[in-house]
């Protein structure tokens, strides 16, 4: 066994690495899931996020083998439009206070079991009971059972929990070990 995939088995359950293996597009919420949570304002009152460069490494590294990105917020922000920008996701929805009538409004031809979402709130619960895999992370609003979820990742939003799930998903689909 390679280092790698040691890492894959010793870290994740085989029913997990099952779920990873089928997803094509991994969709995530923004604030508390991509950044920490925080609003953060400028002495204009102009809004900043603080994004954590390993999740961006992990969104290119699973656009490298073809993986498909999305962004479904239920705020909307300019920060999050040029994040976005720069890591070239095509699918960034903001505003959303339905994020899986949003996902299905966008047309994708992608069905729902091999979809990824993660997610942290009352909001997000929906969707995250309807896709292929569902992730929390550790800071999910404590009204939520996260039991109900396929997995919680070990880094909270905005530390790395995306890149968190990247690597779950990345190894899960290029190791060649059957789980």
């Amino acid at each position: 066994m390679t280092r790698d995939q040691n890492f894959l088995k010793s870290n994740y359950p085989d029913d997990l690495i099952k779920k990873a293996k089928q997803i094509e597009l991994l969709a995530f919420d923004v604030d508390g899931v991509l950044t920490d949570g925080g609003l953060y304002y400028d002495h204009e009152g102009n809004e900043l996020k603080k994004f954590f460069a390993q999740d961006g490494h992990g969104i290119k590294i699973l656009q490298s083998i073809g993986i498909e990105i999305m962004i479904i917020s239920g705020r909307q922000s300019a920060s999050v439009n040029h994040r976005a920008k720069e890591l070239d996701i095509k699918y960034v929805i903001q505003g959303s206070r339905n994020k899986l009538k949003s996902f299905y409004d966008q047309k994708i031809s992608i069905p729902l079991e091999k979809v990824c979402f993660v997610g942290d709130d009352t909001v997000d619960v929906e969707i995250l009971s309807s896709v292929g895999m569902s992730v929390v992370v550790p800071n999910t609003n404590p009204t939520i059972d996260i039991k109900k979820f396929d997995w919680v990742t070990k880094r909270h939003g905005g530390y790395g929990a995306i890149r968190d799930v990247c690597d779950l998903i990345y190894f899960s689909k290029t190791l060649n070990e059957k789980v």
